[in-house]
This record gives C-alpha cells, structure tokens and sequence, in this order.
C-alpha cells in the first residue's frame, strides 16, 4: 500500500469512527488512555494486563505474579499522561523543564540516582542524563550527553512553531506527522538514561490530545517492527520507514476498534426474543451475560471491575445464570471458563 492510500485509508477509517460515535461511550477516554499505559509499558518489559491495569488504577487491586516495579511503572505512566492531558488541554508550550517534569513523574518509583565522572544526576526527578547511552546490543552510540540540553532546547522550539500552525487548521494527516516526528526525534536525542520510549510515546500522544485526534499506539505485538523502524529510520536519514510503519499500525489499530464496536451492537441486536435472559429483569445479571460473550474467561474481580460491582454480586449473578441454563462452568474454578449454552441446546436439554 502506498503512503497516498495509507492516508486515505487513515481518513476514511476516521470518518468513520467519529459517525459510529465510538470516542462517546460511557469511559471511553479513561480505558483508552489504560490501553495506551499498558502498551507503551509492555514495550519496556512490563507483563500486566489491560484488566489487571484497570483493576490497580480504579480499585487498587495488585496483580498476582507481578512484580512490584512493574506495576509502579504502570502507575506512574498513568500520573505522567493525567498532567500531559492536563498541559494538552491547556495548550502549554513545550520547554526542558515541562519535559523533565514530565519525565520525572514517569520515573518517580524505578528511577535512581547515578554517579559518574562528569557529576551525578537522578533520573526519578527528570534529571538530564550525564552519561553515554549505547542504542541496543551491538548498535551506535546516541549523542553525547554534553550536546543535549541544546539539543532538547532547540526541539521544543521546532515542537512549538509548529503546533501553533497546526492548531488552527483541520489537517489531520500533517498533525499525525508532526506527532510522529516528535516521537522519533525525541527518542533520537535521547535526553534521559532511562524511560525515553515511554516519553517519547507520550509526546507523541501529548500532541494527539492537543489537536483532538484518536492517540496512535503501538501495541507490544509489534514491538519487533516498531523498533526495527526506528533503526531504519535513524540509519537511513529518514522518517519514512517510521512515518509508513506509525500510520500502518494506527490503521491497523482503528479497524480493530472499528470492528469491536459494530460486533458488539450486533450482539445486542440479535438475541432472541424467547431467550430466557429477557426473563433475567435484573440488569446487572444481564450485563454479565454479555460481558461473558465477549471474554468467557475473567475470574469474579475482572467481571466486578467491568461491572462496577463488587465479586459477591458477581458470584449471584453468576449463579442466576446458571440456575437458567444459560451458563455452565467448564474446567477448574482456576483455570476453567463459562460456556455460553445455545438456546438451541437448552431447548433439546428440555425435550
């Protein structure tokens, strides 16, 4: 596919995400912004969940077989996008210690203090680094240390004049690369000793929030081409390989959503008038039926979490369901799931 069609498709697939009114749901931007947390971090190692990120930020609930650094890492992204969010909206101007204020709050739990010949520096309150920094196993050099800070200066003047620009215009495609740009080239510089991918993603989606577009992500699965078009990028002297992946993985992303979202209103168009879950007047009941036909897996505190409501309420509901024949356990209480029955087969259990 051509860069052209990309960008046609990208828009086409915008249009349509806005006519389907998808960004209006109920907690729309709260689980959007818990997608982009749990991605940016699994790119850096982290192995929580969407459901178990969701479960830590709104009940306070730690992950079992996680690490206590990963879960800090999770958190403190979070408070890092809450006060991006916060200057997005308030359209601040980029500057060093916006930056590293930023920076710092990313790195508030696993950051350190670090001691070398030139001085010492402390990553978790956003301190530039003073030190050299090798771009993976075998790979070059990022730019000494001592040029960075004009370096970082010189980039929030470009971010600034550009943005500006943009802001009153509706060219949607120019603003996407501009916060692509800024992705790659703060990366490039690559101001901290630690934390630049999760900064550098959250620039990106810093300028999303402010010009009101869907924020990109890139989600850990492809997290072997999303570096690999960074190298290439750096190595050729171009954005284009980074530019072309970025706007594939958007594409590619929106269609998901797209698709979610129409299945979903198609589950709630089509079940039967005779089914007994119309016979199930408790809506809660009713939404965990649902909920169990798009993910049949989730323990008692993930359903609760979906829910809103607390695992006893669950169990309940679970039981209701069951007692009608809608549901059966399959496996252990650990490690089974809930099969959804067919109103077909309840109809033969009965003959």
């Amino acid at each position: 596919m051509s860069m052209n069609h990309k960008i046609e498709t990208l828009l086409s697939l915008l249009d349509e995400y806005k006519a389907l009114g998808i960004a209006e749901q109920i907690d729309y931007n709260k689980f959007y912004l818990y997608s982009l947390i749990t991605h940016s971090t699994a790119i850096e190692g982290s192995t929580v969940t969407e459901i178990e990120n969701q479960l830590l930020f709104d009940e306070g609930i730690t992950a079992k077989g996680r690490s206590l650094q990963e879960q800090m890492m999770n958190l403190d992204l979070k408070a890092a996008y809450e006060q991006s969010m916060k200057l997005a909206k308030a359209h601040a101007d980029f500057s060093v210690d916006m930056l590293k204020g930023l920076s710092a709050l990313v790195m508030k739990n696993t950051g350190g203090e670090y001691n070398t010949a030139s001085g010492s520096f402390d990553s978790s309150k956003g301190e530039l680094r003073l030190l050299g920094v090798t771009a993976g196993v075998g790979g070059s050099s990022y730019m000494n240390f001592r040029k960075v800070p004009a370096k970082l200066e010189e980039f929030c003047q470009y971010i600034n004049s550009q943005r500006k620009e943009l802001l009153s215009t509706d060219d949607a495609i120019s603003k996407y690369r501009l916060s692509f740009e800024a992705h790659y080239q703060l990366v490039t510089i690559h101001p901290w000793v630690d934390g630049n991918g999760r900064m550098s993603r959250l620039v990106m989606n810093h300028l999303q929030y402010e010009f009101g577009l869907i924020p990109s992500k890139v989600v850990k699965d492809d997290k072997a081409e999303y570096i690999q078009s960074l190298m290439d990028a750096r190595e050729q002297e171009t954005l284009f390989p980074f530019y072309e992946f970025m706007f594939d993985e958007h594409i590619q992303n929106i269609s998901k959503e797209i698709e979610a979202y129409k299945k979903s209103q198609a589950a709630d168009l089509i079940k039967p008038v005779s089914d007994p879950i119309n016979d199930i007047s408790d809506p809660i009941t009713e939404r965990l039926y649902q909920a169990i036909l798009k993910n049949n897996k989730l323990n008692y505190a993930e359903y609760g979490a979906l829910l809103g409501v607390s695992e006893a309420t669950i169990k309940r509901r679970l039981g209701e369901l069951r007692k009608v024949g809608m549901i059966v356990r399959m496996g252990s209480n650990k490690s089974g799931y809930w099969e959804v029955v067919s109103l077909k087969d309840r109809k033969e259990e009965k003959v």
